[in-house]
């Protein structure tokens, strides 16, 4: 396969992805704004570092304003990373890399970039917020199926995967970086109002509240918490879940290609890191510590990827 293709699939899914999740995190904040309106602009404000995109806004807005960020995150044209934007670029990757693609997969990309073009060509309202922000998890969830139902298990499905769990995977950790301190193993922070509003976000954020509350009886623990969203590989948006995935993937390409690069190397290191299953170790070690390790491994991986696969060529 060119590199230009493999780059093309890895990246059309990346922005698939990052559209779902920052609507998910609006999602979140919405509710913490309509509920907790004392905490909201530090929620806001947590949202817009979680997306890496706090000082876009401040350089074109004032002040911390809901509706206004909202509108930001969404469409704004002066925001590259808007949801819009990104399912404008997915759509643009889809194109060039056609050929790859199943009629489906196509079919689901463009379809979603019309619909939401049209969706977000005016600001949304309040009232019809939650179903906007349904149907931009729905499209990306669309493409998704299409791509799991349609495409041959080949290196262009590995590509388009591995784009999917990297993603998500910084999605996750980007998150729980911005709320590290509420999961901080001290019982004066246990219980606080507060306290459960953050826990409630960072497991809205991940789409993470059914599974938890189903596998720990609801019980808000931030031992469970953070070990649930870092280590447990029963949960599809968990770092060592994403993780499991993009070494499978890249495992895949290595025999299809008949070569091992640095980026194998890579994705065993860090996977490495979620086999012991210790919270306990990774406390003391310093959760901040661990997650900022983590993205730093992460965007090497990435790099080391769009390198080895020959991206740019």
């Amino acid at each position: 396969m060119l590199g230009k293709t493999a780059g093309g699939l890895f990246w059309m899914f990346r922005y698939l992805e990052r559209a779902e999740n920052t609507a998910r995190m609006i999602d979140a904040g919405l509710r913490i704004s309509l509920t907790r309106s004392s905490a909201a602009e530090s929620e806001w404000t947590s949202i817009l570092s979680s997306t890496g995109l706090r000082a876009a806004y401040h350089a074109t807005h004032g002040t911390i304003d809901g509706p206004q960020i909202i509108n930001f995150l969404l469409r704004d044209p002066a925001n590259p990373g808007s949801i819009l934007a990104g399912i404008e670029t997915a759509r643009e990757n889809a194109r060039l890399v056609r050929t790859a693609l199943t009629r489906e997969v196509w079919e689901a990309v463009n379809e979603c970039y019309m619909v939401l073009k049209t969706t977000l060509a005016h600001p949304i309202d309040d009232r019809d917020l939650p179903r906007v922000l349904q149907i931009i998890r729905q499209r990306s969830a669309y493409v998704r199926g299409a791509s799991h139902g349609t495409m041959v298990r080949n290196d262009m499905y590995n590509f388009a995967r591995i784009g999917t769990f990297f993603e998500r995977a910084d999605n996750t950790a980007r998150i729980l970086d911005q709320k590290y301190y509420i999961l901080l193993p001290s019982v004066r922070f246990v219980g606080s109002p507060s306290d459960n509003v953050q826990w409630e976000t960072i497991l809205r954020a991940t789409s993470s509240t059914r599974a938890y509350q189903t596998l720990h009886e609801g019980e808000n623990d931030p031992r469970a918490i953070a070990r649930f969203l870092l280590l447990d590989r029963r949960l599809p948006r968990s770092l060592a879940f994403c993780y499991g995935k993009i070494s499978e993937n890249l495992g895949y390409l290595e025999h299809e290609y008949g070569t091992r690069h640095i980026c194998h190397e890579l994705v065993s290191n860090i996977c490495e890191k979620f086999k012991a299953d210790d919270m306990n170790a990774i406390f003391e070690y310093g959760l901040h510590e661990f997650i900022g390790d983590f993205l730093r491994d992460s965007a090497s991986l990435g790099r080391q990827i769009e390198i080895d696969y020959r991206f740019s060529e």
